[in-house]
């Protein structure tokens, strides 16, 4: 089914307070504050997903809420190389710095249960550092870690309260990104060593690991994993001691073959990534293998976990869904995509799959649409949303 959407509010400085989500005042706590309450935000039972697009030329950027099927417009953001997100905040990585939008959705998960919040969308500002700039977060941080290795630490509060404010920056220079992790901070050196220091800087007890060519992360419930030359490693947390895990390929594999971008469902401990042209690699965090599927070309892969199918887009602009423990293709759809898309790329300009606890979406750049799909019935397209841009770059918050 095909729902034609419309630009409902510009979301200027005078107007980010018209979400239809959030146009209620912003009121002080009450006195006894509810379990999970946060000023200016609604709690709500359900997850609540949001796609942030943005069309590198000319700049236009919207915000599709998944919830109510609404589009918002708001600021441009012209030259955008990638577009990221920690769940909650869009960066747009251009070459004169990193643009930041709130896009108004996230979660906050305790372990044993999780909060849905939904508010404004709003502009914050800009960080610092370009294209090659990496960005991670959890609760209380954001670690900004720039092309040259260097990190810089700010204040999550500052940013849900619309200002980036001032930085911390740790020592040395880091080979890949910066991961803030169970109230400390993990990475790795250029020669190769883990590295864990406190929020405020300073070095902390770190296990005596290495990770060569680090490149690629995730944080999983399992722990953090990092993608090494000779496969991840897996660092974890307990009672504020951590150690390394390595998960080995198990046999020589080619550089051109390496898992070195993560893509996942958030909350799952199923990663993915491309393996060379025709294959994608997927690490069971849990039971600590590596999994290589042969798949047609592949252009982006993504999976749910917990038994999904793995969906690769492949070069014919279909989805193709693969039983991942028997390697089977076991679904397709039809040629989705309008135009041939990019043999072999797999960054954030290539079209995208990104997947939450229900459904997947694909953006159509060219087509001007993004698809909506049930991975859980044979990939069924269960909606269709066209757009008034090209959403080259996409990604989902909310989760």
């Amino acid at each position: 089914m095909s729902t034609t959407l419309v630009a409902v509010c510009l979301l200027t400085t005078g107007c980010a307070g018209r979400d239809d989500t959030a146009s209620a005042p912003r009121t002080a706590p009450p006195a006894s504050a509810p379990h999970g309450y946060v000023a200016g935000a609604q709690e709500k039972a359900e997850q609540q997903s949001r796609l942030v697009l943005n069309a590198p030329r000319p700049g236009d950027t919207r915000v599709l809420d998944l919830i109510t099927g609404k589009v918002h417009e708001v600021s441009r953001t012209a030259g955008t190389a990638e577009l990221t997100t920690d769940g909650r905040f869009g960066y747009f990585h251009t070459a004169g710095g990193t643009h930041v939008l709130d896009a108004g959705a996230w979660m906050v998960d305790h372990g044993d249960h999780v909060h849905y919040y939904r508010a404004a969308i709003r502009d914050v500002g800009e960080l610092p550092g370009g294209p090659g700039t990496r960005i991670r977060s959890d609760a209380a941080v954001t670690a900004v870690t720039d092309e040259d290795g260097r990190a810089s630490i700010y204040r999550r509060a500052g940013l849900e309260k619309g200002k980036v404010g001032s930085a911390r920056t740790l020592p040395g220079t880091h080979a890949g990104a910066v991961v803030p992790y169970a109230e400390h901070l993990l990475g790795v050196t250029d020669d190769g060593t883990v590295a864990v220091y406190d929020r405020e800087g300073k070095r902390a007890t770190s296990p005596d690991a290495r990770c060569e060519e680090a490149r690629g992360d995730a944080v999983t419930r399992r722990g953090v994993v990092l993608g090494c030359a000779d496969g991840a490693l897996l660092v974890r947390e307990d009672d504020g001691t951590f150690t390394a895990e390595k998960i080995p390929y198990g046999s020589d594999v080619p550089e051109a073959e390496r898992a070195t971008a993560f893509r996942h469902r958030p909350g799952s401990d199923t990663l993915t990534a491309p393996a060379g042209k025709r294959a994608v690699r997927v690490l069971d965090v849990s039971e600590r293998t590596w999994t290589r599927v042969k798949t047609g070309p592949v252009v982006s892969a993504n999976t749910a976990g917990e038994g999904s199918v793995l969906i690769v887009l492949e070069t014919d602009g279909a989805l193709h869904g693969y039983d991942i423990a028997t390697g089977k293709q076991v679904s397709q759809t039809k040629p989705l995509l309008t135009g041939a898309p990019e043999t072999g790329t797999h960054g954030n300009a290539a079209p995208v799959i990104e997947v939450d606890r229900s459904r997947a979406y694909l953006n159509d750049s060219k087509g001007k649409r993004v698809y909506e799909i049930d991975y859980n019935d044979n990939l069924r397209i269960a909606r269709t949303f066209d757009l008034d841009i090209e959403p080259a770059l996409m990604v989902e918050t909310g989760r």
